[in-house]
């Protein structure tokens, strides 16, 4: 049985944001649990999040978090799993703020990040680490991949004709 995913948000105003990241774990029959924590308001929650995920059955950590977006690195120092922090955009700065916050964390505690809002390569990224020890999971990557090039083969052909109409 494959291990599950955890998506922790630093605010229930981060669901919009990690809804891509849900409809992604779903379509590859990944099971999943979605936490509001905050590294901030919440710590001592988050930290016992963290430290139990492995024997909880988790297998990997999204945090979403913006503006200061620490939620990733506490998360990142309380586990061995892997972490992916998802900056979110906020009234301020675009999210560049939670970007740089999400990406400059101290040697020894990595947290892999996505782009800004980025949540369903997140749960992509969550699914091809969980692939390593899933054959059944690396199956249903490969076919998504050959979905994808064959899809942009088609937009290629569609705008092939088109230019020759013209």
């Amino acid at each position: 049985m494959s291990k599950k995913v955890a998506i922790i948000m630093g605010s229930d105003s981060d669901l919009p944001v990690v809804k891509p990241a849900i409809t992604t774990l779903k379509e590859f029959g990944v099971a999943y649990e979605v936490r509001v924590m905050s590294a901030h308001r919440t710590p001592d929650a988050a930290a016992q999040f963290s430290k139990n995920a492995k024997d909880n059955g988790f297998g990997v950590i999204i945090a979403a978090a913006g503006k200061a977006a620490h939620l990733g690195g506490v998360l990142a120092a309380h586990t061995v799993l892997p972490v992916i922090g998802i900056p979110v955009k906020s009234s301020t700065l675009d999210g560049l703020d939670a970007l740089l916050a999400t990406v400059q964390m101290p040697s020894g505690i990595p947290v892999a990040t996505v782009a800004i809002d980025g949540s369903a390569n997140a749960a992509l990224l969550a699914i091809q680490m969980l692939a390593l020890s899933d054959e059944g999971l690396t199956e249903k990557l490969a076919a998504y991949k050959k979905s994808m090039a064959e899809s942009v083969a088609k937009k290629d052909a569609a705008l092939q004709e088109k230019l020759a109409e013209m």
